[in-house]
């Protein structure tokens, strides 16, 4: 293990991770790397809660093309946001490949590191330094797996390798993709090598259920609107429904709605009359309850981390951070 300390902010969705890296990098002077599976992805920026954004910047390092995003508040930068075309699948071995490279450019740079995202296994792989195995990308299996749907992938991948399956979020479609990829190419699932490389102080910000549940709805309701819209320019984009819908969540159930009502284009009087209809009453609450389900799976994978810190409010998180850099 190396003596780079990083700072690893996670937590529930719309529990305010992303604010506090934000005043938290102001006040360390830190530098800001996303650990959001969606968030890495260019155009998904409503549905997948991205922060605010002032303006863009390329750099390259060690060969590598990185796009830099600094935010409106604070103009803090941050590092894999908006950095891969959603045509294309951006997977967990690309970000521990491409946040090791980020890692020695911040370092280099002598900013604080703050890593900061809800995806769960991005924490978990970071702290435990998976190794995991150089497979490259098969695109004609991927292409004849993209017809299957979610379930009859996962009966797949249980009749290639139970154990696997046992051990996978059967629910997502790109890691169901990419675990049935590996097997084909290597006959199994290689046993997972851990080799930790950093000393990483994990935060997370404490949170209420129901006051957690109530914004989780207002979020929702607020960016409705523009969600469809986003879905919509997806979609000249030349994204597939089925793509459009394989991000989860807001972009599954909202996806959905664009998908069946046909909808091509689309103002907010449309919208306020379409808020009237069944149909997207029952989309809207089918998401709500989804998202409310993400955050209590979050949730339980989070309380088996026994060197989490739940942290009240920003200046306790400055407290703790300070003592641990120092």
């Amino acid at each position: 293990m190396n003596n780079i300390n990083l700072i690893f902010i996670t937590g529930l969705t719309a529990s305010g991770k992303s604010d506090l890296a934000i005043w938290l990098a102001k006040k360390i002077d830190g530098e800001i790397i996303n650990a959001d599976s969606r968030q890495v992805y260019k155009f998904l920026d409503v549905g997948s809660g991205k922060i605010e954004i002032d303006k863009l910047k390329e750099i390259r390092f060690k060969n590598k093309k990185f796009i830099i995003c600094y935010s409106k508040k604070f103009n803090i930068p941050h590092y894999l946001i908006s950095q891969q075309h959603p045509k294309y699948n951006y997977s967990l071995g690309k970000w521990l490949e491409d946040i090791d490279l980020l890692i020695g450019y911040i370092n280099n740079k002598a900013k604080k590191i703050i890593i900061c995202g809800g995806t769960i296994l991005y924490l978990r792989a970071l702290k435990e330094g998976w190794q995991l195995p150089k497979v490259k990308p098969n695109y004609n299996l991927r292409k004849e797996l993209e017809k299957l749907s979610v379930d009859e992938l996962y009966k797949y991948l249980i009749s290639l390798n139970k154990e696997r399956a046992k051990n996978i979020d059967k629910n997502n479609k790109r890691r169901l993709i990419r675990a049935i990829e590996i097997i084909k190419q290597q006959g199994s699932i290689p046993e997972l090598v851990k080799t930790p490389k950093y000393n990483i102080l994990t935060i997370a910000p404490d949170f209420d259920w129901n006051k957690l549940e109530n914004k989780i709805k207002k979020r929702l309701k607020v960016r409705s609107f523009r969600i469809i819209l986003e879905i919509l320019k997806l979609k000249r984009r030349g994204l597939s429904f089925e793509r459009i819908i394989n991000f989860g969540l807001e972009y599954r159930w909202f996806g959905l709605l664009v998908k069946n009502l046909e909808i091509k284009s689309f103002d907010y009087n449309k919208f306020i009359i379409l808020k009237r209809d069944n149909f997207y009453q029952n989309i809207f609450e089918n998401c709500y309850r989804d998202i409310r389900r993400f955050a209590r799976k979050q949730y339980r994978e989070l309380i088996k981390m026994k060197d989490l810190i739940w942290v009240k409010n920003k200046n306790d998180c400055l407290n703790i951070v300070k003592n641990y850099i120092n």
